[in-house]
């Protein structure tokens, strides 16, 4: 038994020398799938209201979809917003890559392409943010849009007019569907 376990495995001499590139890509995929896995976890015991994610796959951890409800005593209360949300290889280094799959009127997001405007997926990304608090973000940031940096203009105007902006958003709204 001896001689097949020490066929399988990589000789002592041999894992020591190996470095490089490969092995520590290899390690890096390793711990991003490990934090990934504890943020799924967390984002499954967690009782925040309105958010979750989940990954598409079993085999893939680095590609997720989400859904963001709009939060109580806003305009986009009730309705329903479903996200992907892509991992690169170096998170939680890098930002997620997260677009809104629903069309979603927003002063701070493209309704063509679904690209979000959020300071914390660009120049103030930090490593301690996770799934959840990106969420949560996002579903504040649908009730308390920057019109100062806006990707749909029109948005941005009509936003102070809340019975006017509705009215552009229900027209755009996609309710999903269940895929259950």
């Amino acid at each position: 038994m001896e001689q097949v376990t020490s066929s399988l495995a990589p000789s002592r001499a041999t894992t020591l020398n190996k470095s490089g590139p490969a092995s520590s890509s290899q390690s890096g995929a390793g711990s991003v799938t490990k934090r990934l896995g504890n943020e799924l976890m967390t984002l499954m015991m967690s009782s925040s209201p309105g958010i979750s994610a989940f990954p598409k796959t079993d085999s893939n951890l680095f590609d997720w979809i989400g859904t963001i409800e709009g939060a109580p005593g806003t305009v986009y209360a009730g309705l329903s917003f479903r996200i992907s949300i892509h991992f690169p290889s170096n998170y939680p280094y890098v930002a997620p890559i997260i677009q809104f799959e629903t069309p979603c009127y927003h002063p701070n997001v493209d309704l063509k392409t679904g690209t979000i405007c959020l300071d914390i997926l660009k120049d103030k990304w930090s490593a301690v943010y996770s799934v959840q608090t990106i969420l949560i973000s996002l579903q504040s940031l649908l009730g308390e849009p920057n019109n100062e940096s806006p990707l749909n203009n029109d948005a941005a105007t009509l936003w102070d007019n809340q019975e006017a902006f509705k009215v552009q958003l229900l027209r755009h709204y996609r309710p999903l569907k269940d895929d259950a």
